[in-house]
């Protein structure tokens, strides 16, 4: 009879559990963080980085509604890029104007937009020749992101600006270079893909280490518009 008695107690214990799981209840927490994140980016970032998110806004701003960069990069990636903002930017630092909540809102929310995880085939370690590399941004990169990394609005991410460069691992950089972006004007690089440039691993690489050697240039380009 005790026997009988635990074992209801487990099968009750092991369904309140279940039901738990299937309320709903967490999933109506992430709902509500989606739900005042998706006001505090009509907001602030819709002008430039668009309704959808995909760089279509009426000002500078790149495109964040993308499987391959949601695949790279983590909450705390996106969290830190909204708070420290890019220096020199259009994209201002957003820590002082928003509210702890409205960041980490804010994050669940361009989380949201995340469909599928990609899987990228990346060197365990980004080491190259950074002279070799310079030469081979200014053929493959530079129309783009500009001269040493500075940036092109509407053109090219600002690759040697210090938050991007503090925010974002030398992989990251890396399956962002190899792999491209869908639906925008960075395609992939890698040999062997479907890109113009056919670039090997270690070229690659090369182009990651001369991006992470240059020096930081405080001079704001001209194109940049104002945050």
């Amino acid at each position: 009879m005790k026997k009988i008695l635990i074992g209801s107690y487990v099968l009750i214990i092991i369904g309140v559990i279940l039901g738990i799981g299937n309320s709903g209840i967490f999933d109506s927490e992430n709902s509500k963080a989606i739900a005042s994140g998706e006001k505090v980016y009509i907001k602030n970032c819709l002008v430039c980085h668009g309704e959808t998110g995909k760089g279509e806004g009426s000002n500078a701003g790149t495109a964040i509604n993308n499987q391959h960069f949601l695949s790279v990069i983590s909450d705390k990636d996106l969290y830190n890029y909204v708070k420290y903002g890019r220096e020199g930017t259009a994209m201002p630092a957003y820590g002082p104007r928003l509210s702890e909540k409205d960041l980490v809102n804010l994050t669940a929310f361009m989380r949201n937009w995340q469909t599928k995880e990609l899987e990228f085939n990346v060197p365990k370690t980004v080491s190259g020749d950074p002279d070799r590399g310079m030469k081979q941004y200014n053929v493959y990169c530079l129309n783009c992101h500009g001269e040493a990394g500075a940036g092109k609005i509407k053109m090219g991410t600002a690759l040697s600006n210090p938050q991007y460069l503090k925010f974002t691992t030398d992989k990251q950089i890396w399956i962002a270079t190899a792999y491209g972006r869908e639906e925008t004007r960075m395609g992939p690089s890698l040999k062997g893909l479907e890109g113009v440039r056919q670039l090997k691993k270690q070229d690659i690489s090369d182009i990651i280490s001369y991006i992470r050697s240059i020096k930081e240039n405080k001079e704001v380009p001209k194109d940049y518009l104002k945050p």
